[in-house]
């Protein structure tokens, strides 16, 4: 039993680490409009700090331009703050019943900037998930004192070995596939 535990929490550790960098590169911009960029932004709604979508419609009605249509005209002012106070890079333009956001084409430098953050985050998943693959074995390396067979400790940290290359390059797959989007003109 000990051994599925091991290898039951390595897989929840590495599946969590591949989830997160796939949520984190969505949010990263590729030169393409997305009501996903506007996620991490937060307007201050009654004292409290709230997502866009909690407070407005979020549409991107072509492949260049974001619609965010607040529910309340007092929204208008904050909404327009915090997306010029993010990191976004972007000015939203108001003509008193819809902001607008144009996402200008990324520049070639930018477009470099933004592989580099992607590869950043990639190397973070992968730490973790090696991190996992490392405390399964330690875990696997304790048990052999508590009484598991050495053979049964070393056929468990195969199938850690196996899963951690899985992940990897489940990894690996998603950086390639967003430096592809993002280097696309």
């Amino acid at each position: 039993m000990e051994v599925k535990e091991y290898l039951d929490n390595a897989t929840d550790s590495m599946e969590l680490a591949v989830e997160y960098l796939d949520d984190t590169l969505s949010h990263i911009r590729a030169g393409k409009a997305s009501a996903k960029l506007l996620d991490g932004i937060r307007v201050d709604y009654y004292g409290s700090q709230a997502p866009i979508s909690n407070v407005a419609n979020v549409s991107v009605p072509d492949a260049r331009t974001i619609a965010i249509t607040p529910w309340e005209k007092s929204m208008f002012k904050e909404i327009e703050k915090a997306i010029i106070n993010s990191e976004l890079g972007v000015t939203p333009e108001n003509n008193g019943e819809v902001i607008r956001i144009c996402i200008p084409p990324l520049t070639e430098e930018r477009r470099k900037q933004l592989v580099k953050q992607c590869k950043g985050e990639a190397e973070n998943a992968k730490v973790s998930v090696r991190n996992a693959r490392r405390e399964a074995i330690d875990g696997l390396k304790k048990e052999i004192k508590k009484g598991l067979s050495e053979d049964s400790e070393k056929d468990a940290e195969t199938e850690v070995q196996k899963l951690h290359d899985k992940y990897l390059k489940k990894i690996d797959e998603l950086f390639a596939a967003k430096e592809k989007e993002i280097l696309t003109v």
